[in-house]
């Protein structure tokens, strides 16, 4: 769903599920020219907090070695890049709220 949501706001992915002995990326892509990093978080409701807030200054430092480690493979793909989190919230209804947070770590 999220990599659905991101190619249908123009963003071109380039990998996904990029897995190191550090960790795992979810999604790379490109958006407007800028290589983006995206943590993809879920969860069933907000009873226990939005997806988001799962991460925590940890999880956004261990991004930013990952994005790193991740450059360093694949480093024909530039040095402009932020990272992103896509929290999906599913409904009881069975629809899904997506909520984009740009530059979080």
């Amino acid at each position: 769903m999220a990599a659905d949501h991101l190619a249908a706001c123009g963003v071109r992915i380039v990998d996904r599920n990029w897995r190191c002995a550090q960790g795992e990326i979810d999604i790379v892509g490109v958006d407007h020219g800028q290589l983006v990093f995206y943590e993809v978080k879920t969860r069933r409701s907000s009873r226990f907090g939005h997806p988001a807030e799962a991460v925590t200054r940890a999880k956004a430092s261990r991004l930013r070695r990952l994005a790193g480690l991740w450059l360093r493979a694949h480093p024909h793909l530039g040095r402009d890049l932020r990272i992103d989190v896509l929290a999906l919230t599913l409904t009881r209804s069975g629809t899904v709220q997506i909520d984009h947070l740009r530059g979080v770590a």
